[in-house]
């Protein structure tokens, strides 16, 4: 079996402000004070003899690997993210960097999303990707705007209540 693996979807480079901080302060925790500590271990791990069956040698190394895998992913992702900022010329739209409240039209029920980029996405907080469907399916949308699109639950409708770039 090998390692090839084919290339990732390509997701759009926009990122938030907040978005942006927090992975800088990601890549500068890696490489600063998590890197450092594990490759300390990893020589304190070596100089114990027999790497072949010594465990701690064997995690740190594949611990080693994780952190430069996703320092490698963040400074590569860093330099072509485009951070926007501020609000659009037309607020009452919806864009990038919206928070959105929707009313469901099957059962009248409120959820409140933000379409905030690929790298910041987070369900728990209601931060979804301006690549998922529903925000492409949001994208322009005024309020009281109704439109429908297709969810893993099947087909919703939706109608926009509020749209705020407050951050």
């Amino acid at each position: 079996m090998s390692r090839w693996r084919p290339p990732g979807e390509k997701s759009t480079a926009l990122i938030t402000r907040a978005g942006h901080d927090r992975l800088k302060a990601e890549l500068d925790e890696l490489w600063r004070v998590r890197r450092p500590e594990v490759v300390k271990a990893l020589a304190d791990a070596a100089a114990e003899g027999d790497r072949s069956e010594n465990a701690e040698y064997t995690y740190r190394k594949k611990q080693l690997g994780e952190i430069d895998r996703r320092v490698r992913y963040l400074s590569k992702r860093l330099e072509v993210l485009r951070v926007v900022e501020g609000a659009p010329s037309d607020p009452q739209a919806v864009f990038f960097g919206a928070t959105v409240v929707l009313e469901r039209i099957d059962d009248g029920s409120e959820v409140t999303y933000r379409l905030v980029g690929p790298d910041e996405t987070d369900a728990a907080t209601g931060y979804i990707s301006i690549d998922s469907p529903l925000a492409r399916a949001l994208l322009k949308k005024r309020i009281d705007d109704e439109f429908e699109v297709e969810l893993p639950g099947g087909r919703t409708g939706f109608v926009v209540v509020d749209v705020s770039y407050d951050g």
